[in-house]
């Protein structure tokens, strides 16, 4: 389902995919269980492991893909759903962070699982009214969502639900420019991660909210982790 719209710190580095990773994702002591992205914290590697700050592919970027809860607005607590406008909470930072994506003259779009559709819980009409208010607060900072397109389905009714490719057709189906090669997929879960790597994009993973469902899983897979959007933003406009 497609619904158009209006319109640095590093902490955790790329890993060289050609080295194997002995002892992916052990942790530091001091890092905690919560959450592999703390700020200040860089995910712990054993000395066999080469690590690598390239960003040089970020110079190539067009198109950003993010996910929504979790990375845009406060995502709710497990089985919860945002169901309406004063639900949705937005993330600090995120429509300066928007803003520099859209005046670097990248395209952002955002692909979502919403299966709180398919429980009830909430229509595709008030989906709409969110992110129409949403586009509302971004504009009045200069910023804007490219697209929004989202599963409205449950778990094996479609080929949409992330990590499925479906969202990222009906993206190229509406903006024939988009590739996979230009691409990068900002998420907050494994199935973000896996979704974007199964395209052939680069992924990056972020927790803002410490308590992410596969946090680790998922920080090992990408590669780059952040603890915010606007960290990686940060870092991916450096190289531009």
């Amino acid at each position: 389902m497609v619904l158009r719209s209006g319109g640095p710190k590093l902490l955790a580095k790329w890993v060289r995919k050609s080295i194997p990773v002995l002892y992916p994702g052990r942790p530091c002591g001091w890092l905690g269980a919560r959450s592999p992205c703390r700020t200040g914290r860089a995910r712990c590697y054993d000395d066999e492991v080469i690590r690598s700050t390239n960003l040089a592919w970020a110079a190539g970027l067009r198109t950003v893909f993010l996910d929504r809860d979790g990375i845009l607005n406060e995502k709710m607590p497990e089985h919860q759903y945002v169901t309406r406008w004063e639900e949705f909470r937005v993330l600090p930072g995120v429509p300066e962070a928007l803003r520099r994506l859209n005046e670097a003259g990248l395209r952002v779009v955002v692909v979502s699982n919403q299966r709180g559709i398919a429980k009830g819980l909430y229509t595709a009409a008030d989906l709409e009214a969110i992110h129409a208010q949403f586009q509302q607060l971004l504009g009045r900072e200069g910023a804007r969502i490219d697209g929004f397109f989202i599963c409205p389905h449950e778990t094996d009714e479609c080929s949409c639900r992330k990590p499925l490719p479906g969202l990222f057709e009906q993206a190229v189906a509406q903006f024939p420019e988009i590739t996979a090669a230009t691409s990068v997929m900002i998420g907050d879960s494994p199935s973000d991660v896996e979704f974007g790597q199964r395209l052939g994009m680069k992924t990056i993973f972020v927790d803002a909210q410490n308590r992410a469902a596969g946090a680790e899983e998922a920080a090992k897979l990408a590669d780059l982790c952040f603890a915010s959007l606007p960290e990686a933003v940060d870092a991916l406009l450096a190289e531009r």
